[in-house]
């Protein structure tokens, strides 16, 4: 290592911190923390999906065509590159996604530097890695790291200089970012209002409305390129439908509720105002400002859904949490005597990825590999038994279609969950109307021969009684439980 790097870090000064070295903290802690879980047959369904949906791509179907899920393009874009380059590799992909969520970080902290010391914005930058990577389901790649890489970059580009060139590739990074999560067009949108706003406002009026208009052209840009390669195969229409027209259906769908937001809007909104309140927040800070439009963008596209999960906050983290660090860095200071508490405490931070040190040492003790679960170790058992894979239906680990390298039966089961989400079937021209119809063509048309669930849990959510009821009775009627595998279960069709 770089004995100038060693000397930095055994000495912190942070004045003296340059991008090189804080990037390398970023990427070691990142890794550090993310690294167990790179062995991991998936951390959330999602990321199964956009890996099935990569792999489809790298086999010459543009997403939507084969394959489909309730995503733009440039989330499968990221699995596609990774698979083509390195394989079927979790590991590839994991570690990509580790050094994805450090660029992030690095370009909060190059916000972060420009509005406060390098101090606070080297600590915000590692909470930033800490909350990217922590706490539930976000150890996987998620469309939500994609996406915030992109808005954070664009965000930092318009914060470096203001002149036409950087506003247009601000413009570029902004439509990626909105081309990997839709929700990022409304901050796009209240990023817009405000420059519009500004620009009529200041002394150079002609000149700040230019580089807003330069914005908008690298913003098209983007989509335009996007949406060429279905103009030029002549499936425009898949693209418009699936993109712009589903989400919006998805966000009307029956579990989908502004009020259930509210818990999480109002707790950020709250901050921000005792922040601004007491003054801990610069206000008058044009970068401030801008943090806070980005946030208020985001907020409005969670009411605009009705559901916040756990990895819908990694947009937000980076924005909030340069203005929450700022207000705590004009709190009293830390007394010395609670110093010692305090850094065990960020020891502590990282205590799932402990866990997953164990986890993976003590798989590869019993089974010889670091890889583990039933994504990795079912599908290990139907090759080793021989059983059918051509005709096999995933309710639960979904993945496993990668591991075998063969494709769901329908559209809607790209998702398994997808199966009941009917008011999104009209955007994937699928022939069924509704989820039950759906199922049924799957168990009694297609008939697969190999079906693999889940121990202790319900095929689908509770709530879907006649999913359930029918799914449960099919198996007791036509299948077989043949083996359990950790919590998989792997049943043989009768006939």
């Amino acid at each position: 290592m770089n004995t100038a790097v060693l000397k930095k870090l055994r000495s912190p000064r942070y004045q003296d911190l340059d991008w090189k070295t804080v990037l390398f903290v970023l990427v070691i802690v990142a890794v550090f923390i993310r690294f167990p879980f790179f062995f991991r047959d998936y951390v959330d369904r999602d990321e199964s999906t956009f890996i099935l949906m990569g792999q489809s791509w790298v086999n010459g179907n543009l997403p939507y065509t084969q394959l489909w899920d309730l995503k733009p393009p440039i989330t499968f874009l990221y699995f596609a590159i990774i698979i083509k380059l390195f394989g079927k590799s979790f590991f590839a992909i994991r570690f990509f996604g580790a050094i994805m969520v450090a660029l992030t970080s690095l370009f909060t902290y190059g916000i972060a530097v420009r509005t406060t010391s390098k101090k606070v914005a080297f600590w915000v930058a590692i909470f930033c890695v800490f909350f990217q990577s922590l706490f539930g389901s976000l150890q996987g790649v998620m469309s939500e790291h994609i996406g915030t890489l992109f808005f954070v970059a664009a965000l930092y580009a318009i914060t470096y200089k203001i002149d036409a060139k950087w506003f247009f590739t601000s413009g570029l990074l902004l439509g990626l970012s909105v081309m990997t999560k839709l929700n990022m067009a409304y901050p796009v949108f209240c990023l817009g209002l405000y420059f519009l706003w500004e620009g009529f406002q200041a002394d150079h009026a002609l000149k700040n409305i230019k580089n807003l208009v330069f914005m908008g052209i690298g913003f098209f840009v983007t989509i335009g390129f996007t949406a060429l390669p279905y103009y030029l195969q002549g499936d425009i229409q898949i693209f418009w439908e699936s993109i712009f027209e589903a989400p919006l259906a998805y966000s009307e769908g029956k579990f989908h509720s502004p009020w259930r937001t509210l818990p999480y809007v109002g707790t950020i909104a709250l901050l921000l105002g005792i922040g601004f309140y007491f003054r801990l927040i610069d206000r008058r800070s044009k970068n401030i400002q801008l943090l806070t439009i980005v946030v208020v963008g985001i907020l409005i596209s969670y009411v605009q859904s009705g559901k916040v999960n756990g990895h819908y906050l990694i947009q937000l983290y980076p924005f909030i949490l340069i203005p929450v660090g700022i207000a705590m860095a004009k709190l009293p200071p830390i007394k010395s005597k609670y110093r010692t508490v305090l850094i065990m405490l960020l020891i502590l931070i990282p205590m799932e990825s402990y866990l997953e040190y164990g986890n993976i040492i003590s798989n590869n003790i019993k089974k010889g590999s670091f890889y583990n679960g039933e994504g990795i170790d079912v599908p290990k058992y139907i090759e080793g038994n021989g059983l059918e894979t051509k005709n096999i239906f995933f309710t639960e680990y979904h993945i496993g279609y990668w591991v075998l390298d063969e494709i769901p039966p329908t559209k809607p089961a790209t998702h398994p969950s997808n199966i009941t989400r009917e008011e999104l079937f009209p955007f994937m021209d699928n022939p069924r109307k509704t989820g039950v119809e759906e199922l049924k063509y799957i168990m009694e048309v297609i008939r697969p021969k190999t079906l693999v669930a889940r121990s202790g849990k319900k095929i689908f959510d509770k709530k879907l009684v006649d999913f359930n009821t029918y799914i449960d009775g099919y198996l007791e009627k036509h299948y077989k439980l043949k083996a359990t595998v950790g919590r998989g279960l792997i049943y043989q069709r009768l006939e």
